[in-house]
């Protein structure tokens, strides 16, 4: 369905023998500036980083129609305690859930959602509201699988969980947590799949491997190509092109060298040519509806880093929304101008 809409209105260009396709699309903007999901200071200033560098003017110059949503407001819920060796939970919960309301409401005005993090537990909020409005897959972009459980995880920081919290037939390994009362499990591990994976904690292996869950490291990468893993994750997740597609794209999924402004970052990531592949060929596959970027931190390394950082953020962000390094033709305009 989501493919078919994608394809009305369009303005085409020839890429060998397939086409690309797009349309004037409406997006909605969704800054979530939270950090408690990891102990960095600095990641909730990305939401108006990414605003300062010409984010929205970047997308308008595509032909899109952006709404700004601004920010999500959150409260600080004073937590000083932990649970089960978890960081925060009730303030995270009560994040999340506020970004699930804020989701939700951008997708029911019939506009695809960019959530800006923030920290990646967000992940829970943003992919459970936009459950609510369609019926959904998840592609979970990413150097690291956040599966960790209460009992598994190694710091208790939640945004190295939130995939244990969304993926139904995960529950059996995990505990009722305060401040997630809210929350049902929203996708099944037939419908999620991860890219980019290259620092995996050994119980989270083991959840992958023993529930089936299909998975892209560095290593299949390198062997099959972004172009091909991008193909085979789409299509064991979303085979029929029915169901709409949510991407939560963290930005520690490119190399640390490239974009080293972030929280946890790994050597040995995706260049920036590989992303790109991955969001022209998710563009093209016509079902994105929702797109989080997470883990951008405007406070770690210099100002030229946190500068390339972001540009390369936004030049990611761009394509996914349509922007094809292939090219595309004016809007509106069928003849070449003449000369006089």
């Amino acid at each position: 369905m989501f493919a078919r809409i994608f394809c009305q209105n369009l303005i085409c260009t020839q890429n060998f023998s397939k086409k690309i396709c797009f349309r004037s699309i409406s997006v909605g903007i969704l800054g979530a500036p939270f950090s408690k999901g990891q102990p960095k200071q600095g990641v909730d200033q990305a939401p108006d980083a990414f605003r300062k560098f010409g984010l929205i003017k970047e997308l308008q110059s595509l032909g899109l129609d952006v709404k700004d949503y601004g920010n999500v407001l959150f409260e600080d819920e004073n937590e000083l305690s932990t649970y089960d060796k978890l960081k925060f939970p009730l303030t995270v919960g009560a994040a999340c859930k506020k970004v699930s309301n804020a989701v939700k409401e951008v997708l029911s005005d019939n506009k695809k959602c960019i959530t800006l993090g923030g920290d990646h537990s967000l992940g829970i909020g943003t992919v459970y509201g936009h459950s609510l409005v369609h019926d959904m897959c998840v592609l979970w972009i990413d150097a690291h699988a956040d599966i960790n459980t209460a009992h598994t995880t190694l710091t208790g920081n939640i945004h190295g969980m939130p995939c244990s919290f969304l993926i139904t037939e995960l529950q059996k390994y995990q505990n009722k947590i305060p401040g997630f009362g809210w929350i049902k499990p929203c996708v099944r591990k037939s419908n999620i799949a991860y890219i980019g994976l290259r620092d995996i904690d050994a119980f989270e292996k083991l959840i992958l491997t023993k529930e089936e869950i299909v998975h892209f490291t560095m290593r299949d990468i390198d062997k099959l190509g972004i172009f091909e893993v991008t193909h085979r994750a789409l299509e064991a997740i979303n085979p029929t092109g029915k169901l709409s597609l949510h991407v939560s794209f963290d930005i520690d999924s490119i190399d640390k060298l490239t974009t080293p402004s972030t929280g946890t970052p790994v050597i040995g990531g995706m260049t920036v040519r590989e992303a790109l592949c991955l969001a022209e060929e998710i563009a093209r596959h016509g079902s994105l509806q929702a797109l989080d970027v997470v883990e951008v931190n405007p406070m770690m390394g210099s100002s030229e880093q946190v500068q390339n950082t972001l540009n390369v953020a936004i030049m990611v962000i761009k394509t996914f929304m349509g922007y094809s390094r292939h090219g595309v033709v004016p809007r509106d305009v069928k003849e070449v101008p003449m000369g006089t």
